[in-house]
């Protein structure tokens, strides 16, 4: 695991100075000393960090092609590039290093960007440039599971792993990218292709690119595909759950250090875990937490005869390490997920390099109760089941109907078993749970905006572009398609590496491979979500490695007590003083902010997630806009953890 960064500037004479400026800004993604390399030419710049994982000795990028004419930089990792490195030798390619780097190299010579494409397994973001064309290429992974970034100003062209790095380009200008603010509100991310800041895009999962003679050429070579099986029986595909995703951990276990796994009480972690059959698992709690969720997790730790690590955080340390979070997640994200994910990290680096985590099982297999499951109540799932397996035409009707009606025990459950996704989905920026707030409805977003930053956008328009794209595909399977390519994407894959990487820990996620995704997106809907269960199918396939408490325990996560704290004198006042700052006018009505916080404070209301995600925002824009030179000489270093591995003469 590793930071990439590349440019080409025809005005940028000392290239090799910028290069430097701009690697250490990503230094903490690939502490490896001796590892990091670069490369300039006339027309290009290519440098790269490096985390050591596989071949630690002779692993250094870039990694040049026979006569040195092509040469590559890559982060991430190949789960099969052993065999394609026994294919290509026979081939007649000549290897220097076992990394598998060096497959993506030769495999560009053989079969070009595409065919390679075809063939790896793995989570991944490289850059190659070709000398002969005078051409750089680039790749991101099947589900965006590595980050890349580009930016094209001119004859300025920037390609790399994160946007911190390109502010210290001589030709980048840093503006805000207003138009993001109000779908952030929405969403508690930023879902936009173009991030938060002005000229800078996402360049998308499953895609490749081509950069010659200024002008950028990106072509698709991945998405999911819905052609559902049929014939098959339960225990079949129960069978072929198990063994997919039992491949998939054995392949995201090959690595040259140690390996941990994170551990919840949840059956996602719980199945990989178990599967792998790691020394060391890693666990997180909050001292005044809702749940106690290290303990249920320390069980199977304990039954399995893992070592159990578990840190317990207080308000008061993770409202001071937040900025920090923020900092290195490069866009604001909301997601409370964020700040276990925080020390998870920090304290499996203490003992491990790799660890796995259970990040994709309810995008493929259905977990989410936005799926359809918002009622317990079994008469009105009977009325929803049999509404589901009525013709289309009728069924959408039904839902129109259902829609017009007022409030109803069930309502939810019913509507959106009959209405068509493409009219309603709003994912996760609509939590069906007394106890889950939503964020802010589109007129909510706009009511608490300066006139600069209001606009016409909503969730489910966003969306559109992609339910046209899954429009014959089962309802389920729609939704699933757009939480692959919008919550998974833009909040959970991001948060996932950006955090992991701000401690030098290269985070795996076994669900997340194109062989998994493949086979899952498959299965019938009904053997994944139905009235016995989210994740029916799933579930059955964990209960072979796991006790039936943990197969079936509910989605649960690491809670964050944000509810408690935010009613608190103390953590109240940190965000009220934020709110009250003069600059924050320009872009809210501090009255509006101040009052939500107040009711919040004084019971008379729920808003939490409407706090929480304007403070992230607040404190995520202080830090790039108000006083970026005193942000980086803050947080612009390695951590402490890892800083002791390199003064220790551990990481060489």
């Amino acid at each position: 695991m590793c930071g990439i960064i590349a440019f080409s500037d025809p005005q940028v004479e000392d290239k090799p100075a910028v290069l430097d400026s701009m690697l250490k800004m990503i230094q903490h993604r690939g502490p490896n000393v001796s590892g990091g390399g670069k490369y300039t030419n006339d027309e290009v710049a290519m440098g790269f960090v490096r985390l050591s994982i596989i071949d630690l000795k002779s692993g250094k990028q870039p990694i040049y092609n026979e006569d040195g004419s092509i040469l590559v930089t890559f982060n991430g990792e190949i789960y099969n590039y052993k065999a394609l490195r026994k294919e290509l030798i026979e081939k007649g390619h000549t290897f220097t290093s076992k990394a598998d780097t060096e497959v993506l190299l030769h495999g560009y010579e053989e079969w070009g960007m595409a065919g390679t494409l075809k063939r790896v397994r793995g989570m991944f973001a490289y850059l190659i440039y070709d000398m002969n064309k005078k051409a750089l290429y680039g790749a991101r992974d099947f589900f965006g599971i590595k980050p890349m970034y580009y930016y094209q100003n001119g004859e300025t062209f920037i390609v790399g792993s994160e946007i911190k790095s390109f502010m210290k380009h001589p030709n980048f200008k840093l503006e805000l990218n207003k138009k993001a603010v109000k779908p952030y509100l929405m969403n508690q991310y930023n879902d936009l292709k173009e991030t938060f800041f002005k000229g800078v895009y996402r360049f998308p999962a499953g895609h490749w690119f081509e950069y010659k003679d200024g002008q950028l050429d990106i072509h698709k070579y991945w998405d999911a595909q819905y052609n559902i099986e049929k014939g098959r029986s339960v225990d079949q595909v129960v069978d072929e759950i198990d063994d997919v995703v039992t491949n998939s951990i054995d392949m995201h276990d090959n690595a040259d250090v140690p390996v941990g796994s994170f551990l919840s009480e949840g059956v996602d972690s719980s199945y990989v875990t178990t599967v792998l059959k790691p020394q060391e698992v890693f666990s997180v709690n909050f001292n005044n937490g809702p749940f106690d969720e290290a303990s249920v997790a320390k069980e199977l730790a304990d039954e399995n005869g893992f070592n159990f690590n578990v840190e317990t955080v207080n308000p008061r340390e993770a409202f001071d390490d937040f900025p920090e979070m923020q900092y290195h997640l490069d866009e604001p994200d909301a997601n409370p997920s964020v700040m276990p994910l925080w020390y998870l990290c920090r304290l499996a680096r203490r003992k491990v390099t790799v660890a796995l985590s259970g990040e994709g099982a309810d995008e493929l297999f259905a977990g989410y109760v936005n799926y359809g499951e918002h009622s317990t109540n079994g008469a009105v799932k009977a009325v929803a089941n049999g509404i589901r397996h009525l013709p289309k035409g009728l069924r959408y009707s039904i839902g129109h109907s259902i829609k017009k009606m007022k409030n109803f025990p069930g309502k939810t459950q019913l509507y959106t078993w009959a209405a068509k996704p493409a009219d309603y989905y709003v994912g996760e920026s609509l939590i069906y749970d007394p106890d889950q707030p939503t964020i802010f409805t589109a007129n909510q977003a706009n009511g608490i905006l300066t006139a600069d930053y209001k606009n016409d956008l909503t969730v489910n328009g966003i969306y559109q572009e992609d339910f046209a794209k899954v429009k014959d595909a089962e309802e389920i399977k729609q939704m699933q398609y757009i939480d692959l390519h919008h919550f998974m994407l833009n909040d959970i894959l991001q948060k996932a590496d950006k955090i992991s990487m701000a401690h030098s820990l290269e985070l795996r996620v076994p669900f997340l491979d194109k062989e998994v995704a493949d086979f899952a997106n498959n299965v019938p809907s009904n053997m994944l979500l139905n009235s016995k269960d989210s994740k029916w199918a799933f579930r059955k396939a964990a209960g072979k490695h796991l006790p039936a408490d943990f197969a079936n325990r509910p989605k649960l996560g690491f809670p964050v007590p944000i509810k408690t704290w935010l009613r608190e004198d103390d953590y109240c006042d940190v965000v009220r003083d934020l709110f009250k700052e003069d600059w924050v006018s320009d872009i809210f009505d501090q009255d509006k902010i101040l009052k939500i916080l107040q009711d919040n404070f004084d019971g008379k209301t729920d808003a939490r997630r409407q706090i929480w995600t304007i403070y992230t925002f607040l404190v995520w824009y202080k830090l790039f806009f108000i006083d970026f030179d005193g942000t980086v000489k803050k947080y612009g270093h390695v951590q402490p953890e890892v800083k002791a591995l390199m003064d220790s003469g551990k990481l060489v």
